[in-house]
């Protein structure tokens, strides 16, 4: 079954909400005192690993648990998946996929690239998601009405740009050395040398970049699906594409992901990613 124009419009409206609610939770913290906890502690983990360290705030967890709070008043019978508290219903016919703070290492060293990840799933796919940042004032809506931004109140229509090769293309990854292993660095290394210029340390703030036509190319591995699935119909709807490193559709499960405005430079891409796809 296909979502009427009624019904997306509904869920859109409602996505602002949600993120409404979760910036309410985590905007107090940022800069302040946010009960950093280490997740990996105990784990026993090389330290060159990069879930040796694993934090999660305050704002981690009282953000997603304002998200669920509102989706079972407003849509009890929505399954939810989340980063910090697990499945709910994962089989629904609707299941919201959240990570209340994508980048928490940016979040607890007071970069404003950290975001908050909002995607719904209707029978098993991707139909509607958004990338927030609240502390800056931007919300990256997209489905398959289209892609904008909401800023300072003001609304307008985002799109890819074009990018001829690979030459052109700026890139991104969140840490080659911790999130990649040994292969998989090796193919990041061949598609950075090919780029014109690449950047660290984004995390999903770069998706939106790419879905605004500021950035061409981002290039993750070892992902869950709560790290990728809202950027899906964000980026398609905005002109992109997201697809996994043998330039298939990404699983349900994430793992390696490729996002790019234009796919010129992905073909390119893929010639060396595939090498190491899994």
């Amino acid at each position: 079954m296909t979502l009427s124009a009624d019904r997306l419009a509904a869920l859109d409206a409602f996505v602002i909400d949600l993120n409404k609610a979760s910036a309410a939770a985590i905007l107090p913290l940022f800069r302040a005192d946010h009960g950093l906890e280490d997740k990996g502690a105990g784990k026993n983990l090389p330290r060159e690993s990069h879930a040796a360290f694993d934090p999660v705030t305050e704002a981690d967890r009282g953000a997603e648990a304002a998200i669920r709070k509102l989706i079972a008043e407003r849509y009890p019978e929505h399954g939810v998946i989340g980063e910090e508290y697990g499945e709910d219903r994962p089989d629904a016919e609707f299941v919201w996929v959240l990570d209340p703070i994508d980048g928490t290492r940016a979040f607890i060293s007071g970069l404003p690239l950290w975001t908050t990840l909002i995607g719904l799933r209707h029978q098993g796919r991707p139909v509607l998601g958004s990338i927030g940042q609240p502390f800056t004032d931007e919300l990256f809506i997209g489905h398959a009405g289209g892609a904008r931004l909401i800023a300072k109140g003001e609304s307008a229509p985002i799109r890819v740009r074009e990018c001829a090769n690979l030459n052109d293309a700026v890139i991104a990854t969140t840490d080659p050395d911790a999130c990649f292993d040994g292969a998989e660095r090796g193919a990041w290394l061949q598609v950075r040398a090919a780029a014109k210029l690449a950047r660290l340390g984004c995390d999903a703030y770069a998706y939106a970049m790419v879905a605004m036509g500021k950035m061409d190319m981002v290039i993750e591995a070892g992902l869950k699906s709560w790290d990728i699935e809202a950027a899906i119909p964000l980026v398609e709807a905005a002109g992109g594409v997201v697809t996994n490193w043998r330039g298939d559709t990404i699983g349900p499960n994430g793992g390696q992901m490729v996002i790019s405005g234009d796919r010129r430079p992905l073909d390119e891409a893929l010639v060396s990613l595939k090498r190491s796809a899994k």
